[in-house]
């Protein structure tokens, strides 16, 4: 049994080392394009996440999530000792090992008792725990019963990291092309859908003062339940925005572009719901931490794109004027974003 709670701690490394997307991110940046989003922030919330440890009893709050231990008692289960300790010695057990069914009379029972949050049931998290357990006792059969080498059980939660990013990817489009009307095209048609495309947004903004990644900051940070809130209102803003975008009819020379647009701003709405989900799946938030970046660089480039067409086509908004919001969303970024650089630092 040693040999499987270990794991779980090989888990965290693993989870920061596959799916990341920093480098490509940075990379296809180039200077012209605003700094939508700092791809250092994503990689030390997902730090954080997996080595926080809130009440300091060795067992990070992600771990104590998989135990059903509780990440601000030092001692959940009243053992005389830290859950760190308790675990390392094998009085406390994954939740998915103490949900098997009772062993035979006499048995020796589990340490582990009911009553301490556990992970949600169907979460990333439930549903991970679970999983690793299938892979570990198969494991341990094909090996005759023997315990696991540390090489094994490092292969063997590698594996179990892999089979989870698998079976959450690719997650499919909103819409496709089959999916828009596409209507009309040139100017006329191009100044008037951005009018009527800047009003679907600022219908489905929401009042917040910062973005979701930032909110999570907070969260993990500043044990702030409030962001969580901000975090879902944004998701449902994102997701709202796609669907009210999905159902205009698109002038010919945006539909392409467009349709990545929503797509685009639909994945962003899920990331962000599994972000808010934090506490209770911090699985599923470590995994959509390592596709946000990504995600928002596409969100940026097709909202780059159909500035360019505009542009392309000679049609201008100036500020303030109707349809600008939709066109100049990356430019005006940029400029505000130049503005706050330049303001002397307090």
């Amino acid at each position: 049994m040693a040999s499987l709670l270990r794991n779980w701690r090989v888990l965290g490394a693993l989870l920061l080392a596959s799916g990341l997307v920093i480098g490509a991110y940075a990379a296809a940046r180039s200077g012209s394009h605003p700094r939508v989003a700092e791809a250092s922030t994503e990689t030390a919330l997902l730090q954080q996440i997996a080595t926080q440890d809130s009440d300091g009893d060795g067992l990070p709050d992600w771990e104590e999530s998989l135990y059903g231990t509780d990440p601000h008692l030092v001692d959940s289960k009243s053992l005389g000792m830290t859950d760190g300790e308790a675990v390392i010695k094998g009085l406390i057990v994954p939740k998915a090992v103490a949900d098997i069914p009772a062993p035979a009379a006499g048995a020796t029972p589990s340490a582990v008792v009911d009553g301490v949050p556990a992970p949600a049931p169907g979460s990333l998290t439930d549903v991970f725990a679970k999983n690793f357990l299938v892979l570990y006792l198969n494991a341990k059969q094909a090996n005759g019963g023997a315990a696991l080498s540390e090489q094994d059980t490092t292969n063997l939660a590698q594996k179990a990291v892999n089979q989870l990013t698998s079976s959450i990817a690719p997650v499919a489009d909103f819409k496709s092309m089959a999916d828009l009307a596409i209507s009309g095209s040139g100017p006329d048609a191009l100044r008037t859908f951005a009018v009527v495309a800047e009003a679907v947004m600022s219908k489905n903004t929401v009042s917040s003062s910062k973005s979701e990644l930032l909110y999570l900051q907070d969260a993990i940070q500043n044990k702030d339940e409030a962001a969580l809130a901000h975090i879902t209102s944004i998701a449902g803003s994102y997701r709202a925005t796609a669907a009210g975008l999905s159902v205009l009819p698109v002038p010919r020379e945006l539909a392409s572009d467009y349709l990545v647009l929503i797509n685009a701003l639909a994945r962003v709405g899920e990331i962000a719901t599994d972000f808010s989900h934090v506490t209770t799946d911090p699985l599923a938030t470590m995994l959509a931490l390592t596709q946000y970046p990504q995600t928002v660089l596409v969100l940026a480039n097709s909202f780059i794109h159909i500035h360019d067409i505009y542009k392309a086509a000679g049609i201008e908004f100036a500020p303030g004027t109707p349809g600008a919001s939709f066109v100049n969303v990356i430019p005006d970024i940029a400029a505000s974003q130049k503005a706050e650089a330049a303001q002397p630092q307090p």
